[in-house]
């Protein structure tokens, strides 16, 4: 089975979603699942991403924490909004062959698929910022 990068960063979204519900989420175990893949293999992007988010997040919180207005804090975010985000900003900082414009497209067809118009309309406020600045 071949993944896009679009369906990896959604397995991605879908990975950190869980991590973040419960920390205990065993992601090798988590993968062969969403896979849905009898091989032991998934794609390396997948990792990358997973991987990247978990050990740069205190970075990318407050990297996305610079681009909140003042009535915003990284704890009034909704979760599904805020690991978008992560992922964005993550790709953004760290993988040198995504251009920024994709990366912030990509944020906002996750959100679209797993968010409503407003948390949209604010993942595209906040990334607007990462491709003028």
């Amino acid at each position: 089975m071949s993944l896009n990068r679009h369906q990896i960063r959604e397995l991605a979204f879908q990975t950190l979603f869980a991590i973040n519900a419960n920390k205990e989420t065993d992601k090798e175990a988590f993968f062969h699942v969403i896979v849905k893949d009898d091989q032991a293999e998934y794609p390396d992007y997948l990792c990358q991403l997973v991987d990247g988010v978990l050990a740069h997040q205190p970075e990318l919180d407050s990297q996305i924490s610079e681009y909140l207005s003042a009535k915003w804090s990284i704890d009034r975010i909704a979760k599904v909004d805020l690991i978008i985000l992560r992922i964005a900003f993550y790709e953004h900082d760290y993988v040198d062959d995504i251009p920024d414009k994709v990366a912030v497209n990509e944020a906002i067809e996750l959100t679209k698929k797993y968010s409503d118009d407003r948390s949209r309309r604010f993942v595209s406020g906040v990334l607007s910022h990462v491709v003028s600045g």
